[in-house]
C-alpha cells in the first residue's frame, strides 16, 4: 500500500541522509543563488508547503514551524533579507489561536493577509492535535482567529493554501483527516460555509489548495482517490463551482502519469492549468521509493474541460540528476516559463533543485541542486523586482537543529522588474491595487492597455489605479521617469 503521511510526518518531514551536494546549473541564464537568512529555531524553522507571498510593502511574506513557542510562526522578510518576526503561533491559552501554519499566506484586497492552520484552535475537535482556525493578520502584526474548526466541519485540518475569489470571498479546501474533503468559504469577516464535500473513493486529502480560473470555476488536486489503480485511488484534478455546484473530476492519475499530487495548479497565459506530481511517472526504475512506487514524480498540464498531458517525467536516468519528488506548486515567470522546485534528487543524488519547464519547447532544465540538507517543500514566487524566492525545510547554517532550521534563499534569472495586480480583471471603474517598485507621488502615471488611468499612489511599492472608461484588455503599464515597468499578466477588461 502506498505511504500515507501520518499527521507527524506531514508536520515534521522524513529526516534524509545528509549528503554534500554542489550546485549544478544550465548555462543559458546568469544565474545568483544567495541564502538571505538561515532560521535559528526560536525566529522560526522548518518552512513548509506555503510559498512566500509578497505584500504591499514590498516584503516578502510567510510561515514556519517553531518559533518562540515551538508551534510556528508569521514572518516578514525583506528582498535584502532582513527579517521581523510578526507572530508567535500558540500564544493563546490552549493554542486557541492555532499552531502549525503548514499551508503559508494569500495577500487579501485589503492589504491584510490570510491563511489556515493545520492544528490548535478547538480543544474539543475530536482529531488529536485539534481541527485548526482560519486566521487573518495585518501589516502591523494583529492577529484575528476567524474560525474556529470543530468536529463537524469536514473541512478541518486545512493543509493548502486559501484564494481570494474575484467576488472577494476566500477559498479553500480541507479534510486530511475526515477520510474525504470538503471545499469551503470564508469571508473577511470570518463567516465560514463548506459549499461541497465528497467520499475517500471520488477525492480525498488535499494538500495544493484550490485556483480560480478565468472561466470563474475552481480548480484543485487531490493526492488519493479518483479511479487510479494504486490503493485509494492515484489522485485527482477536480473542478467546481463557487456555489459549490457541478464539482467534476476531470483527470485520475495512473501510476505512469504520476500519483499523488502534493502541488496545486497553476493557470498559465495559455489557458492550460499546470501542475506536478509528488510520485510515479514512467521512471519508475530509477527512484523506487518504500511506498512501493516511483517517488520520481510528473509535470502536466490539463484543459479546462479534461484534455491532460503528460509533460515531464523526473528522474529519467538513474542518480535523479534533474530532481525528484516536486512538491510545491510551479510558477510562470515573466518569461513564459515555468519554474519550481523538487524534495530530492539534484546533484550527487542531493537535496532537491530548481527547475524550468519552457512550454514552446517542450523542454526541462535544471537550473540549481540545493546543496548540503537544504532539501525544499514549497514553490517560488518571482518577487516584482524579477527575482525568485524561496525556503528550505532544511539546510541554513544555524546549529540549533540537527539538519538545520531552514533558510530563505533568492535565485536570480536575470529577469527585469515588473508590476502585478492584486487581481487581474475587473470592470471600467473598479480599482485595482498595484504591486512594485519605485513608485513617486508625483510622476508615476497608469495605463490600462494604452488608456490613460487615474492613480493614486500610497508608497514606493504600492499604488492603487482605477479602470479607465474605454480600456481593454491588455497589459498594465506603469511609467516612473524613464523606467516603464509592464505587468507579469495581462489584465482582462470585464463588460
Amino acid at each position: 500500500m502506498r505511504d500515507r503521511w501520518n499527521r507527524a510526518e506531514r508536520c515534521f518531514l522524513p529526516v534524509l541522509i545528509a549528503i554534500i551536494a554542489v550546485g549544478l546549473t544550465v548555462p543559458c541564464h546568469a544565474q545568483i543563488y544567495t541564502t538571505l537568512v538561515s532560521f535559528d529555531g526560536t525566529n522560526g524553522a522548518n518552512p513548509y508547503y506555503g510559498p512566500l507571498v509578497q505584500g504591499r510593502d514590498g516584503n516578502l511574506w510567510g510561515t514556519t514551524a517553531g518559533g518562540t513557542s515551538g508551534w510556528g510562526t508569521i514572518f516578514k522578510v525583506t528582498p535584502a533579507g532582513v527579517l521581523t518576526t510578526m507572530y508567535n503561533f500558540c500564544s493563546q491559552t490552549s493554542c486557541a489561536d492555532g499552531y502549525n501554519p503548514v499551508a503559508g499566506l494569500v495577500l487579501g484586497r485589503d492589504g491584510n493577509f490570510y491563511g489556515t492552520t493545520l492544528m490548535g484552535g478547538n480543544e474539543g475537535c475530536a482529531f488529536p492535535q485539534s481541527c485548526g482556525v482560519i486566521f487573518k493578520i495585518t501589516p502591523k502584526g494583529v492577529y484575528t482567529v476567524l474560525h474556529t474548526y470543530i468536529n463537524t466541519d469536514l473541512a478541518a485540518g486545512p493543509v493548502g493554501r486559501l484564494i481570494q475569489a474575484s467576488n472577494g470571498t476566500f477559498y479553500g479546501d480541507g479534510g486530511i483527516d475526515n477520510g474525504g474533503m470538503a471545499v469551503f468559504k470564508v469571508t473577511s469577516a470570518g463567516t465560514y460555509t463548506e459549499i461541497a464535500s465528497w467520499v475517500l473513493a471520488t477525492a480525498g486529502y488535499p494538500y495544493g489548495g484550490v485556483i480560480q480560473g478565468t472561466d470563474g470555476l475552481l480548480y484543485g488536486t487531490t493526492s488519493i482517490g479518483g479511479t487510479g489503480t494504486c490503493n485509494d485511488g492515484c489522485g485527482t484534478v477536480f473542478k467546481i463551482q463557487t456555489n459549490g455546484k457541478k464539482m467534476v473530476v476531470l483527470h485520475s492519475f495512473n501510476a505512469t502519469d504520476g500519483v499523488g499530487p502534493i502541488a496545486g495548479l497553476i493557470q498559465a497565459t495559455d489557458g492550460y492549468f499546470y501542475g506536478a506530481t509528488r510520485e510515479g511517472g514512467s521512471s519508475l526504475t530509477n527512484c523506487q521509493g518504500n511506498s512501493g512506487y516511483s517517488v520520481c514524480g510528473t509535470l502536466f498540464k490539463i484543459s479546462s474541460g479534461g484534455a491532460f498531458t503528460s509533460l515531464y517525467s523526473f528522474c529519467p536516468e538513474t542518480g535523479c540528476f534533474d530532481g525528484s519528488a516536486p512538491m510545491g506548486t510551479p510558477i510562470q515567470a515573466t518569461d513564459g516559463n515555468l519554474y519550481g522546485t523538487t524534495y530530492q534528487g539534484g546533484a550527487l543524488l542531493g537535496n532537491g533543485t530548481i527547475y524550468q519547464w519552457n512550454p514552446t519547447s517542450q523542454t526541462y532544465s535544471t537550473l540549481y541542486t540545493f546543496p548540503g540538507n537544504d532539501d525544499t517543500v514549497a514553490g517560488l514566487v518571482q518577487a516584482t523586482n524579477g527575482k525568485f524566492y524561496g525556503t528550505n525545510f532544511y539546510g541554513g547554517n544555524s546549529p540549533d537543529c540537527p539538519y538545520g532550521c531552514g533558510a530563505i534563499f533568492s535565485f536570480d534569472m536575470g529577469l527585469g522588474p515588473f508590476v502585478r495586480p492584486v487581481t487581474y480583471s475587473g470592470k471600467a471603474g473598479a480599482t485595482i491595487e498595484i504591486l512594485g517598485q519605485g513608485f513617486n507621488k508625483s510622476t508615476t502615471t497608469v495605463s490600462f492597455n494604452g488608456t490613460a488611468a487615474t492613480r493614486t499612489v500610497a508608497s514606493g511599492t504600492y499604488l492603487t489605479a482605477k479602470v479607465p472608461i474605454g480600456a481593454t484588455t491588455g497589459s498594465i503599464t506603469v511609467t516612473t521617469g524613464s523606467t516603464t515597468l509592464i505587468s507579469d499578466k495581462i489584465f482582462t477588461v470585464l463588460q
